[in-house]
């Protein structure tokens, strides 16, 4: 009876310790209010646990901003066509993003919301 019930507590800890409960929440993103971004491609991140893109954004007044965009996992981006070179810097690119609740430049970017500058998808999937 000890055992079952010392085995009932290991297997009770090793779920309660899941990678799952590790991740980190989105809330920190303003899901409700998405804009749309214009720019050219900085950096492209393709690590684990998020993908980034580091994108430039021209202002209003010519200069330009530095926008850091966290993306799905590499896994989830494979999944829907994505590689380690699907983006490279000089790419212009439009997407449309949940900013940061901050306000501080950056936000969280998704595979269906995100194009070449011209319209052309990022990835063509059959």
């Amino acid at each position: 009876m000890v055992c079952r019930w010392l085995g009932l507590a290991i297997v009770a800890s090793l779920a309660a310790s899941s990678p799952a409960s590790a991740h980190h929440s989105f809330a920190m993103f303003d899901q409700q209010h998405e804009i749309d971004l214009e720019g050219v491609v900085q950096e492209y991140k393709f690590v684990a646990p998020h993908t980034f893109i580091v994108l430039e954004v021209k202002q209003d007044d010519g200069t330009t901003e530095s926008w850091s965009l966290e993306g799905v996992s590499p896994g989830d981006l494979a999944r829907d066509g994505w590689s380690r070179t699907t983006l490279k810097p000089g790419d212009e690119i439009k997407a449309r993003i949940a900013p940061l609740r901050s306000g501080v430049p950056g936000g969280a970017w998704v595979t269906k919301k995100i194009q070449f500058r011209d319209g052309r998808p990022i990835v063509v999937t059959e």
